[in-house]
């Protein structure tokens, strides 16, 4: 593979893998039924939103969707946008098509129509919510289109591959974090990238996936998740893999939350 290694992988298992199947039994139990779709990718969506300093709280979206609560168009629209994302992955196969679809419904009310599913042009610092410092200089402009190209060759072989459950959470993340450190859109990425990891987990274990609580895990450890990530490096082109447990391991620690 180009991006992603299983170098880090027996690591990875001596720490957290003999957790994943047991846990895995607190989202089993749950029916997958339009209305626990909704809850779950209600709670799921503005998590995410927040991360992104969206402003509506999670109990008010949550009684949005599932009680069909009006609030003011701009505290709705983007996590909306977002929700349209994840009902739209929920029917269609992981590709880099359909992912790109997926950023134009979120990103609706985010950039121009004209950069909504496209890969930037442009350099890319990501600044710190709240601080405004710099967090992590993204890949270069120049090599953003390759590099999404070798992440999705990746992406394609692991799901032609039937995974051990081990592997399928630590790659998973491995996906997530490579797709923060490209940073390959103008805008929406973190949102893209939380869907990603999830739509991954889908495609090998079915739909019980959506119902793992990782965006909420995240947003309640933002600061860690934030520090894990930048454990890698600030510069894309000086990044040192072997600091990413930390970070690879916060899947599998969402997912011991669920129960």
């Amino acid at each position: 593979m180009h991006l992603l290694t299983d170098i880090y992988l027996a690591a990875y298992t001596e720490t957290c893998g003999a957790d994943i199947a047991a846990t895995l039994d607190s989202i089993s139990a749950i029916d997958d039924t339009v209305h626990n779709f909704t809850f779950y990718t209600s709670v799921a969506v503005i998590s995410s939103s927040r991360i992104e300093g969206e402003q509506m709280e999670v109990d008010s979206y949550v009684k949005h969707k599932v009680q069909d609560i009006e609030y003011l168009p701009e505290l709705v629209e983007k996590p909306n946008d977002l929700y349209r994302a994840y009902a739209f992955a929920r029917k269609a196969p992981l590709d880099e098509e359909h992912f790109l679809q997926a950023h134009k419904l979120i990103t609706e009310h985010l950039l121009p129509e004209k950069w909504r599913g496209v890969y930037r042009k442009n350099e890319m610092l990501v600044l710190e919510h709240g601080s405004g410092r710099v967090q992590f200089e993204a890949a270069p402009a120049a090599i953003v289109a390759v590099e999404m190209q070798k992440l999705w060759e990746d992406i394609d072989e692991l799901l032609a591959r039937e995974l051990p459950m081990n592997e399928v959470f630590y790659y998973a993340a491995f996906i997530h974090m490579m797709f923060v450190c490209i940073h390959p859109f103008n805008d929406g990425n973190g949102r893209a990238a939380r869907l990603l990891e999830k739509w991954f987990v889908v495609q090998h274990i079915g739909n019980k996936a959506w119902y793992i609580r990782s965006e909420k895990y995240y947003y309640d450890h933002v600061n860690e998740y934030y520090r894990n990530l930048n454990r890698v490096g600030m510069f894309y082109d000086a990044l040192d893999l072997k600091d990413a447990q930390p970070f690879l391991q916060m899947l599998p620690l969402a997912l011991r939350w669920n129960r």
